[in-house]
């Protein structure tokens, strides 16, 4: 029952996501060849609204689900893995067609073939775990 909240939330941010093509590949097709503002139009609005909130967040006037003070922690050096992570995870979008959260509401839709996509994200998670302690951070 605790969760419920966060079912309710996950389960209206679906409906948006749907209702707003932001999951249909054919829009993300659209965004990765410059044909349409549509998926760059979803994606500045999360971008300022995130920004607002994170500044609302470091004044202390926004709570967490617990009542407690968020607590933002300063950002890490190194530009580049920024850029290697985004180009890694731009890639896996175009091929792919969809980012991680939009996977999930894709088999909520009925677009079972996520599951294989859904199942290679899962190795892949835990070829990054066995590899972590390798790779540079």
């Amino acid at each position: 029952m605790k969760f419920l909240k966060f079912l309710v939330v996950g389960i209206l941010f679906g409906i948006i996501l749907v209702k707003s093509e932001a999951v249909s590949w054919y829009r993300i097709y659209e965004m990765f060849r410059f044909q349409s503002f549509h998926m760059y139009g979803i994606i500045g609005t999360a971008i300022g609204s995130g920004i607002l909130f994170l500044q609302i967040a470091k004044k202390g006037w926004l709570k967490n689900s617990k009542g407690e003070t968020i607590i933002v922690p300063q950002k890490e050096r190194g530009f580049a893995r920024y850029i290697i992570g985004g180009i890694i995870f731009g890639l896996g979008w175009a091929l792919i067609g969809a980012c991680p959260g939009p996977m999930y509401i894709l088999l909520g839709a009925g677009v079972y073939s996520m599951l294989i996509v859904i199942a290679a994200a899962l190795f892949g998670t835990f070829i990054y775990g066995i590899l972590k302690h390798k790779l540079p951070h």
